[in-house]
């Protein structure tokens, strides 16, 4: 969900001096990826789309989710909904279904926090309504979950400042960079121009995976052969004030919370890019494979303690994955959820809605 902001046109500003930053001792020779046909970085530069003031009055701009995807979610979700689903076709309302429901739960990596508060609000519901039937006691835990969730239903804010700037970051595999390039995606279509940054500078198959989505979807990509990823947040940054683009998005290196050398090395490419731009980066998003349960919660309190998280990508709903993290994050660290994927077409990055989410869960 994207809520688009109207601005007055401007001039674009000029870029920050090197000089005025820590990046200033990497090497800049940032270049811009040019395109499989060998043209040159000018040639290529893709012509800038409609600013989001041209696009939309503030608001929101994506629509419901389709049936489709809405079938792809359900799909996705089979091995926690059965375990839940499963549970309510008997003809008692008894302490024997709570409990069956308490396990469901905890197996579907809910953890206990998040657990014990929606038995807590299944029951006050229960007693509230005179529901006597498992039927109707599973469309009120429906309506449990709607509400956890729902403060996770946030839209992503573009166009307060031009650019904005969005930081990705994640451990090695969660599909960060196949995420930036749908988001890369969805913002194209919402009328924005976006220039991506190759900020994981230490694996050249990094380089070359986030070059290939920009060929794709006809953006700019800014990267170096090795040196600091700071430096590349930076010219991106840069870069993108002085054409006007809409939206910039750093990709980092992948890394897991442990590392704190690595962790420490991601505060300064959040430090470098404030340097470039006021109030950058925007937006913070952790992207985490949905698989991983309980250690997705892990990975969220490390990465939010190191980088303040503005959002999130839930990513691999895709039918192995336990999908009950969701209630665990609400619960235990609210942070956002700005899209799930269930899939891995451009258009399988969908906009989070609770209701959906509940509903495909106990459908």
């Amino acid at each position: 969900m994207f809520r688009l902001f109207k601005r007055k046109p401007a001039a674009p500003e000029p870029p920050p001096s090197v000089d005025e930053t820590a990046a200033a001792q990497a090497p800049h020779h940032a270049e811009v990826a040019a395109p499989v046909d060998g043209g040159s970085a000018a040639k290529a530069a893709p012509s800038v789309a409609p600013s989001p003031a041209a696009v939309a009055d503030a608001g929101v701009v994506d629509a419901p989710p389709a049936a489709g995807w809405f079938a792809r979610l359900r799909s996705g979700l089979r091995r926690t909904g059965a375990g839940l689903s499963g549970l309510f076709g008997g003809s008692r309302v008894d302490e024997a279904l709570y409990e069956e429901l308490e396990s469901a739960l905890i197996m579907a990596d809910a953890g206990m926090p998040a657990t014990r508060h929606v038995l807590e609000q299944l029951r006050r519901k229960v007693r509230a309504s005179g529901a006597q039937t498992p039927l109707q006691v599973r469309e009120l835990l429906r309506d449990v979950l709607a509400e956890l969730l729902a403060p996770l239903q946030k839209p992503l804010d573009i166009g307060r400042t031009q650019p904005t700037v969005i930081m990705m970051v994640g451990v090695n595999g969660a599909g960060k960079t196949t995420s930036i390039g749908k988001l890369t995606r969805h913002l194209q279509r919402a009328g924005c121009s976006v220039l991506l940054a190759a900020g994981d500078t230490f694996r050249a198959a990094a380089r070359e995976q986030l070059a290939a989505w920009g060929e794709r979807n006809a953006v700019q990509v800014i990267a170096q052969q090795g040196g600091d990823p700071a430096a590349v947040a930076f010219d991106a940054v840069g870069a993108a004030r002085a054409r006007g683009v809409d939206v910039v998005i750093v990709d980092t290196a992948g890394r897991l919370p442990t590392q704190q050398h690595l962790m420490e090395e991601l505060k300064k490419v959040r430090r470098v890019t404030a340097k470039a731009m006021d109030g950058a980066p925007h937006e913070v998003l952790l992207v985490i494979d949905a698989t991983n349960g309980q250690n997705a919660l892990a990975q969220l309190r490390a990465f939010d303690d190191a980088v303040q998280l503005t959002g999130i990508i839930l990513t691999k709903l895709d039918g192995s994955a336990k999908g009950g993290v969701i209630a665990a994050i609400a619960r235990e660290r609210p942070v956002p959820i700005y899209f799930i994927g269930v899939g891995e077409s451009l258009d399988d990055l969908q906009v989070f809605d609770a209701q959906a989410f509940a509903r495909a869960l106990l459908d």
